[in-house]
């Protein structure tokens, strides 16, 4: 678990904050624990050094901005909520993935992290749209878009290249302006 911790913002019940290669063990750990949850969906990190490389990826790509939901009060990482593909200028955008870690699935923290992260990108990231393109059976993720705001805008075929396969996925998305106050 992580020492003393600044959060980026702070719910109630959970924290966001960057990674950090120092969290490479717990997430591991927490990723292995998660297998049957999040396949065939995602496919999170599970050794060092495909940690390090996507904690990386994550920390120093100014088109990426990645990000732990941590319980508070030292409860640890409940999940990762990561924006893909930041475009500045014009479009101010930027694509979302997430998982929740086996502990935290079904207790509510995952929306709080994403609500937490969407303000964030909205407010200290300047973006004005945020997207999820999840999986057309993917419930779990598909009802969190929804109980965060975001509206089904469209389906798109073929989109993804996951688990070996060209997948479908449902184009969700939300604007600054649809920001529940």
């Amino acid at each position: 678990m992580h020492g003393v911790t600044e959060y980026l913002a702070e719910g109630s019940r959970v924290g966001i904050r960057h990674y950090t290669h120092e969290d490479g063990a717990e997430f591991i750990a927490r990723a292995r624990e998660s297998k049957a949850l999040h396949q065939p969906w995602l496919f999170p990190p599970a050794n060092a050094a495909t940690y390090a490389s996507y904690a990386g990826r994550l920390i120093e790509d100014p088109t990426k901005a990645g990000f732990l939901v941590c319980e508070r009060g030292g409860g640890g990482i409940a999940g990762f909520i990561n924006i893909n593909n930041i475009v500045e200028g014009a479009f101010q955008c930027g694509a979302l993935g997430y998982g929740a870690f086996a502990h935290a699935a079904g207790r509510g923290l995952m929306g709080e992290g994403l609500d937490l992260v969407v303000r964030y990108a909205f407010g200290g990231l300047g973006l004005h749209r945020l997207e999820i393109n999840v999986q057309p059976d993917n419930a779990a993720s598909i009802a969190l878009a929804r109980r965060c705001g975001f509206r089904l805008e469209g389906f798109s075929p073929e989109f993804l290249f996951i688990d070996g396969a060209w997948r479908d996925h449902e184009r969700w998305a939300i604007t600054a302006d649809m920001i529940r106050t």
